[in-house]
């Protein structure tokens, strides 16, 4: 069988797209999706996405880790999902969508700037090093000191397979404050085992742990990631934020066909 497929990428957060409007693809088949993710013996991506029918909405959401298995929310991933939305004709520059967390709402810019809500955020606990919160994803947020120079895979592998985040584990974000309102981070992903080159849930979580920390006191914050800028813009009433938005690149890479 050959599948057509179409790859996106978000500030470096790749993803292969796949239209599965007609239900076709073995969602279930772990070992198949982590090969087509694979950078060497399949496409290559940090997940895979596929693109569904939905009675609520445009569409749906159904998101995989590089690693094969189905996951939480992913920001990046879903800013992409509405680039291929807008490309599939499914939608044309406003979209309403279900994932794993909820409704999402959504427009695209004629540049190709994503603006995608994410969901309200509540419950953000603050500890002497580190800020842990959920953006749709569970997120440890922590400054660090000579960011560029940060071991990443090695620091955040401690974190995410440490005690304090169990079996289930925690993506991990290193933050560096650049001025009063924009900040750096790098990003070790669960499931991809690994830093990305950005994460859109953990840059959603960054904004949000520098307010609360008072590292800025702005309601839109500028995001440098690894690949490339990201904003992200909220509502605070008290310790709850509201209309949260994610907002950067959505690009179309390639299209092509593998035989599975």
């Amino acid at each position: 069988m050959q599948l057509e497929f179409y790859k996106y990428q978000g500030t470096g957060n790749d993803f292969v797209m796949v239209d599965n409007r007609t239900d076709f693809f073995p969602k279930d088949n772990i070992k198949l999706i982590a090969h087509l993710c694979d950078r060497r013996f399949g496409i290559g991506g940090d997940g895979l996405i596929l693109l569904e029918n939905d009675t609520e909405s445009d569409f749906k959401m159904v998101y995989y880790n590089s690693d094969g298995n189905q996951s939480s929310m992913c920001g990046n991933g879903g800013r992409c999902l509405v680039a291929f939305a807008k490309m599939l004709k499914v939608i044309k520059n406003i979209a309403t969508f279900s994932a794993v967390d909820g409704l999402h709402h959504a427009s695209i810019s004629d540049d190709g700037l994503v603006s995608l809500q994410m969901i309200d955020v509540a419950d953000v606990k603050v500890n002497q090093n580190y800020v842990f919160l959920n953006t749709g994803s569970p997120h440890h947020v922590q400054l660090v000191e000579d960011l560029e120079s940060y071991d990443i895979k090695e620091n955040g592998a401690k974190i995410r397979y440490g005690d304090l985040y169990g079996k289930a584990g925690s993506n991990v974000n290193f933050v560096n404050q650049v001025d009063e309102n924009t900040f750096s981070l790098r990003t070790y992903e669960r499931g991809v085992e690994d830093e990305t080159l950005s994460c859109g849930t953990g840059a959603t979580a960054v904004a949000i742990a520098m307010n609360i920390l008072g590292k800025t006191e702005a309601s839109s914050v500028n995001l440098n990631v690894e690949g490339g800028k990201l904003t992200v813009s909220f509502e605070k009433n008290e310790s709850l934020f509201t209309k949260v938005t994610l907002k950067g690149p959505a690009e179309f890479v390639f299209k092509g066909t593998i035989v599975i």
